[in-house]
């Protein structure tokens, strides 16, 4: 059920399905990573309406350093392909009209923003032409489109908010606060996925939409994979392994459970030097989404470790759901998203070691079911479902 945080009554959202569907233009991260909320959601959408997708407007200036040169690099070698469909990967699988966005990332400079959006107009009037685009809804999930409210002629606009920018690691703080407040400040609706993150708006048609899951993906059984340790039991985590992760917290908890292993999944953005010197530490790299499965329903124990910020502090984290469906017991640090599941999660407690929250949810790996029947009924499908009936309203 959809939180709704209107000062008006909640029967400003009941809406009625229509039978036109709108159609969307959805600013998110590049299309085909690993699946964001934004890219979870509008795939349930693609079934019924139609999709342009305009890749990444980066979130702060690029920087002198090997991996942002890279990253601008891609993003080159993208800006030279032409728009449109990428290729199918089954008959079943619909996916959307792709943009590569033919932007400079100096967001702070009105002449560069003035820029981008006559680049981006073009690209995107192009496509609308071309799929023949009609009612249109725009959805941003990054502060830095906001030049385009407004200017596509769409009947409304929704800004989805999935995480705290002010305390997201690699963001430009003072670049991102004031594009996000003036994107507030445009859009008919904003979407949260957290009671901390609709705090932050003042806007009376902000709604609380929260994370969903693949549930059949995360609940059907997988085999073990060849890469995971044969030897003792595991505690594994996947996911970006950036300065969020508690490090100190991690070695000494592997310091202190000689006999299991450490497994860690992901792309490594941080300093992991201590863990990696561990001889029961073990980092695999990344996974394609749909493996993840066979890897955590193996593990022992699946982790949480993160430090307490800002933030963390903000997040809901699919994994944490993505977890409780694969039925794995969880340790987690201490965090507001965690603690909505405080019954079926090992949550640390003030100066605990996290060797022993590791301990106390091996020990409830027997409350299975439980941890799946939570999250049975959180699917995106579900949340789609809620999602459409608010996009059928804007589009009335």
């Amino acid at each position: 059920m959809l939180e709704v945080f209107l000062p008006r009554s909640s029967n400003h959202w009941i809406c009625h399905r229509r039978t036109t569907m709108a159609d969307l233009i959805v600013f998110g991260e590049d299309w085909g990573g690993l699946p964001s909320s934004t890219q979870h959601l509008i795939s349930h959408l693609m079934k019924r309406h139609r999709v342009i997708w305009v890749n990444s407007i980066g979130m702060r200036s690029p920087q002198l350093s090997l991996r942002d040169i890279k990253r601008v690099f891609q993003k080159m070698m993208a800006m030279l392909r032409r728009t449109g469909k990428p290729a199918q990967t089954s008959s079943e699988q619909i996916t959307p009209v792709i943009i590569h966005p033919k932007v400079l990332p100096f967001h702070r400079l009105k002449l560069v923003r003035q820029l981008n959006k006559r680049l981006l107009l073009k690209d995107i009037n192009r496509a609308i032409d071309q799929e023949g685009f009609d009612k249109i809804i725009l959805w941003l999930s990054l502060p830095t489109a906001v030049d385009l409210v407004g200017s596509l002629n769409e009947q409304a606009s929704i800004y989805y908010c999935g995480d705290d920018f002010e305390g997201l690691d690699g963001v430009d703080h003072k670049m991102i606060k004031p594009l996000e407040q003036e994107l507030a400040e445009k859009v008919d609706l904003i979407l949260v996925v957290s009671k901390t993150l609709a705090r932050k708006f003042t806007h009376p048609n902000t709604i609380i939409l929260p994370h969903g899951v693949d549930y059949p993906l995360f609940s059907s059984p997988a085999a073990k994979p060849h890469d995971l340790p044969d030897s003792g039991p595991i505690a594994g985590f996947y996911g970006s392994i950036s300065a969020w992760l508690e490090t100190d917290l991690l070695v000494q908890s592997a310091i202190a459970l000689p006999s299991w292993q450490f497994v860690f999944i992901g792309d490594i953005k941080t300093d992991i030097s201590s863990l990696q010197a561990l001889p029961n530490v073990h980092f695999l790299g990344a996974k394609p989404h749909n493996q993840l499965p066979s890897y955590i329903q193996h593990w022992n124990v699946a982790m949480l470790p993160f430090r307490n910020n800002k933030q963390i502090a903000a997040c809901n984290p699919l994994k944490l759901r993505e977890y409780l469906a694969s039925g794995t017991p969880i340790a987690s640090t201490s965090f507001p998203a965690a603690r909505e599941y405080e019954n079926l999660v090992a949550i640390q407690s003030p100066k605990e070691p996290f060797s022993r929250v590791i301990l106390r949810a091996n020990d409830q790996r027997e409350e299975k079911a439980n941890r799946q029947a939570r999250v049975s009924t959180e699917s995106w499908q579900h949340r789609a479902t809620q999602l459409e009936a608010l996009i059928n309203h804007l589009s009335r």
